[in-house]
């Protein structure tokens, strides 16, 4: 970030959710506001094209593929997003609508990889070409806030806000705090190879995206041909394209209903709703259903409560005879309702008292502790075995490192897989006995570095690696570069998702990110200019450093107060190699950006004595033109 030291001191980081910020930079959080708000109050959208392949939505869209690690992914005409960014934003959008004209997506190349829960099994990747993924956004973009209107609060795969850790939570919850003993089990059949075509269709109707058009492009990305990796090429019947933008979003549109008819059987169940009240609670007003629930208690309905992460979920119950119950209808209704089958192996009852049960990765049970039944949690025996065997090769990446990687990377490499595992897996009330039998294992294999390892580093070092384990006594380094030991882990309770946190409400977002600390009608004003004879990508980060300058000269300080004034300036000539990045762009002000590249005494002395600047702004200056290949200048 380029501004005024000053400015760094005296301005707060503001948080940040990069999505939000995105949408900010192209004037369309109030648009998806808009869209959510509608679709709460019941209203149906018959008319979303023209928003979805507006200029605006497409350039948003163009942001938010260009920094995933799949943009560099070539597809099955071989394109990344290296072929998107070199367009002027005029022709970038120009091509996404004549591409839709008659939409045919291109084949999508299919390629199995590991399965990261069992790497020794392999699961079907798919790689849509980059102008198909580009398109799948610009739809995303506007059905997300439609549907997030209408999903139910206990899914928490693939949605805003809402993760893995929040979907053990509400497990936990249902175990120790609301007494559901027992748990079924599910497990759908190949869920996103067999989802109906024709039903998912009726279920985003029914969600109220009735835009004819749209419904014909999502039905063409639906039955994309998939070429797979000995060449062959098939056309799908039914399922999601697996690796497709869109396609979190379908799968979560498809088991919506699901979710809805087990929460209508207890939770919103008509008794419960029909005795609810409004009630005060920590300052918001909730809808308590408390009294209609213990009305329940006393009639022969089942109390279940379903928790689902994408296609995997699971049903808590109170008793054995309602959570056999429950499995029963629940895998009829799936058959009848979804036309989809659960794997009769892996879809049981499991009595909470007495046996694990796992969910992403943790396996969980009740056990007595002073009188009372809590949960009690560890690492499931195939994250275990998985991680053992990570951290065990990156390791030995360490002791001889692979070609074009340095010791140096294949350590950060190492800390980063031991901070990631920890942070997840900390959600385990017995975490660190699992992280102790698998350092024991990784303690040996560290023999490999023999001499290497040190027990203190040669100098007083600092960074997120030492600040988390330096109390460790097992904290080892190499090179002054610390080793993160992975056996250190302590518990740490998993946080429930807050109601109150929505995306598509001011109110929801200000929780959770803060919006631009400055009057963004000058933003919008460059947002409108055309960029001639310049790239999609020059354009887009000329938007992203005005906002990381706070609307600021990098050099003076001062606030634009004109768009003429605004300059983006390559620090690297492009006649010298440089490229649009990021990191080769600075925004100045316009005498700034002459005095750069000025090389006569008379104009360089003009502008000087018009800016008058001080030391620091002048280094700056100088800076920039000796990148430029200019010499300095003195005031």
């Amino acid at each position: 970030m380029v501004t005024e030291n000053k400015r760094r001191s005296t301005t707060k980081k503001l948080k940040k959710v990069n999505n939000l910020r995105y949408a900010e930079y192209y004037d369309m959080q109030e648009t998806f506001d808009g869209l959510y708000a509608k679709a709460a109050k019941g209203e149906t959208f018959d008319s979303l094209m023209d928003l979805i392949f507006s200029k605006d939505n497409i350039l948003l869209a163009y942001r938010n593929i260009k920094g995933n690690g799949g943009s560099v992914t070539p597809g099955t005409d071989g394109l990344t997003i290296r072929a998107i960014e070199k367009c002027s934003p005029e022709t970038l959008v120009q091509k996404v609508r004549n591409i839709t004209k008659n939409y045919s997506p291109r084949a999508v190349r299919r390629k199995e990889i590991p399965k990261q829960s069992d790497p020794s099994k392999t699961r079907p990747l798919g790689i849509p070409c980059i102008w198909d993924r580009l398109i799948q956004q610009c739809i995303l973009q506007v059905l997300e806030p439609i549907c997030e209107a209408k999903f139910s609060e206990n899914s928490y795969g693939f949605r805003p806000n809402r993760d893995c850790e929040q979907a053990i939570a509400a497990s936990y919850r249902h175990m120790q705090q609301s007494h559901l003993h027992y748990v079924a089990e599910f497990d759908i059949k190949g869920f996103f190879d067999n989802v109906d075509h024709s039903k998912l269709i009726k279920q985003m109707w029914a969600l109220g995206i009735r835009d004819k058009r749209l419904i014909y492009i999502v039905k063409r990305i639906l039955k994309a041909p998939i070429q797979l990796e000995n060449g062959t090429t098939v056309a799908p019947v039914k399922g999601t394209p697996q690796g497709g933008i869109i396609s979190p979003l379908l799968a979560n549109i498809v088991l919506n209903e699901l979710d809805w008819w087990v929460e209508s059987q207890w939770a919103d169940n008509p008794v419960a709703v029909a005795r609810g009240r409004n009630r005060q609670l920590g300052g918001n007003t909730v809808f308590d259903k408390s009294h209609g629930y213990r009305a329940m208690r006393t009639t022969r309905l089942k109390e279940m409560h379903i928790v689902r992460y994408a296609d995997d979920f699971r049903i808590f119950c109170q008793n054995k005879d309602s959570a056999e119950r429950t499995l029963i209808a629940v895998t009829k209704w799936l058959k009848e309702r979804l036309r989809l089958d659960v794997s009769p192996e892996k879809t049981r009852v499991v009595n909470l008292n007495k046996h694990y049960s796992e969910f992403l990765g943790i396996k969980m049970r009740l056990t007595k502790k002073k009188n009372k039944l809590v949960v009690q949690s560890r690492v499931s025996e195939k994250a275990v075995k998985r991680i053992k065997t990570e951290a065990k090769q990156k390791i030995k990446n360490i002791a001889r490192p692979p070609k074009g990687m340095t010791e140096a990377r294949a350590i950060l490499n190492y800390n980063a897989f031991v901070m990631g595992e920890h942070n997840y897996y900390q959600m385990a009330t017995g975490v660190s006995l699992d992280f102790r039998d698998i350092g024991y294992e990784v303690t040996r294999t560290m023999k490999r570095l023999g001499d290497r390892l040190k027990k203190e580093p040669k100098d007083n070092i600092g960074g997120a690696v030492v600040d988390r384990y330096s109390s460790s006594k097992l904290m080892r380094y190499i090179k002054n570069l610390p080793v993160a030991p992975i056996s250190y882990v302590r518990t740490k309770a998993p946080m429930c998702k807050k109601r109150s946190i929505q995306k598509y409400t001011p109110e929801g977002r200000a929780e959770i990110h803060e919006n631009l600390g400055f009057d963004t009608k000058m933003l919008r004003a460059l947002l409108r200019q055309e960029v001639h004879e310049q790239s999609a990508a020059y354009a887009d980060n000329r938007l992203s450093l005005f906002c990381a300058q706070y609307g600021k000269c990098a050099v003076t300080g001062q606030v634009f107060e004109s768009l003429g004034d605004i300059h983006c300036h390559h620090k690297l000539p492009k006649n010298r190699g440089g490229r649009d990045n990021y990191q080769n762009l600075i925004i100045v002000r316009e005498s700034v950006h002459i005095l750069i590249h000025a090389t006569s005494e008379s104009t360089i002395a003009k502008h000087l004595s018009e800016l008058s600047l001080n030391k620091r702004q002048l280094a700056k200056l100088n800076k920039l033109r000796k990148e430029a290949g200019n010499p300095p200048v003195s005031a």
